[in-house]
């Protein structure tokens, strides 16, 4: 005697659990659910078998297919280097400023220097190129040694004051804490500050002029707008590479500072070069 229990409402058998006079009702999975839980098993199984899949001691199952995701990588970096390989070439037998007046090559020359210049040159320059302290910004118009693609290409290649390079931008300052007296170091700042905005005491403005008419015009120029053979900057326009201030001013006199840039031909070689002077001088201050 069977001893299934039919619910009288539905008409479907029970489990036989039962809670409180509450009944189970024996309801089967629906066909396309268990069906499609079969097919998923089987196609993992499927997949384990073609794909690399299964971790083993020092690597993974291979695959009947063969695929690896290091391989597409590599097919792809190669697609890459194929499809910029005739920007590179036209780049590596161009100058900078052939390079700048071609519309094509110069959008790929800066995209290309941007990233060189995000991986080489933010540690000192920044990451919008505005500089620091002691760092000159790239962003503006004033340039010490230059500002055309080919000058800043030159500087690049070279670099400033870097003794490894016969080539280098060369230039120092000599320290007049050891030609001037402390007044008269003070009245040449005072003058100098002057040019560019109001100072504490006017009347240090006359023997100052006269004193840099003695020892700094050589290099500065008689108007005081710098020379950039010797990469001296233009006193005139505000722009300060080491403080602005009489005081500022003063200390460059008694003991100048003298940045240096290593130069990049060896490191980065003359494509990504030109590719850095192309991305520079387009960053707004390019002449």
């Amino acid at each position: 005697m069977s001893n299934e229990h039919i619910d009288e409402i539905s008409g479907i058998s029970t489990t036989g659990h039962e809670w409180d006079g509450i009944r189970e009702l024996n309801n089967p999975l629906p066909r396309w659910w268990v069906t499609t839980f079969y097919v998923t098993i089987a196609w993992a199984i499927a997949y384990t078998i073609a794909y690399p899949a299964w971790p083993m001691l020092t690597s993974a199952s291979r695959g009947v297919l063969g695929f690896s995701s290091r391989n597409d990588v590599k097919n792809e970096l190669a697609a890459a280097e194929a499809a910029k390989a005739k920007y590179v070439t036209a780049i590596q037998s161009k100058t900078v400023s052939e390079i700048a007046a071609d519309d094509a090559l110069r959008e790929f020359a800066v995209a290309a220097g941007g990233a060189a210049f995000k991986v080489n040159c933010v540690q000192c320059h920044g990451s919008g190129a505005q500089g620091s302290k002691g760092f000159p910004n790239l962003d503006d118009d004033d340039w010490l040694w230059g500002g055309t693609a080919d000058q800043i290409r030159q500087t690049i290649t070279h670099g400033i004051r870097f003794a490894s390079d016969p080539d280098t931008r060369q230039s120092e300052m000599p320290a007049f804490v050891e030609v001037l007296q402390p007044e008269q170091i003070t009245q040449v700042s005072t003058y100098v500050a002057s040019l560019s905005g109001p100072v504490r005491d006017a009347s240090l403005v006359e023997p100052g002029a006269k004193i840099f008419a003695e020892n700094c015009v050589a290099c500065h120029g008689e108007k005081a707008k710098g020379n950039r053979e010797f990469g001296a900057p233009d006193l005139t326009d505000a722009i300060w590479l080491y403080g602005s201030g009489e005081a500022a001013i003063a200390a460059q006199v008694r003991a100048p500072k003298h940045g240096v840039m290593p130069a990049w031909i060896g490191r980065l070689g003359q494509t990504t070069v030109k590719e850095l002077a192309v991305y520079v001088h387009s960053l707004g201050g390019g002449e």
